[in-house]
């Protein structure tokens, strides 16, 4: 079964999050004041892979690692802006 996870975030380069082999993200977005990225996964797949994700803020270097732009979100009222980064291919895990 497809359902659409919300996975919170720290403000930080390299977190892992576990999820669902072949999980789409969807997007990031501010809840509160909180960054979180939502992705749609399958319940039914017992393999897992660790997504590497990274956040970097507006006027810091964006690191060679991060291949694929997953979006933008603000906190503070707008005054900090995040910028959302996959950094490296999936690494699956089988967690039986």
């Amino acid at each position: 079964m497809k359902v659409i996870y919300k996975y919170p975030l720290d403000i930080r380069h390299h977190q892992e999050i576990e999820m669902p082999s072949g999980s789409e993200i969807l997007t990031v977005q501010s809840q509160g004041e909180m960054g979180c990225l939502w992705a749609m996964i399958d319940t039914e797949k017992e393999i897992k892979e660790m997504r590497i994700i990274s956040v970097v803020g507006t006027g810091h270097e964006v690191p060679p690692d991060c291949v694929k732009y997953i979006g933008t979100f603000q906190m503070a009222g707008g005054a900090l802006i995040w910028h959302v980064f996959e950094t490296s291919p999936h690494k699956e895990t089988n967690n039986e």
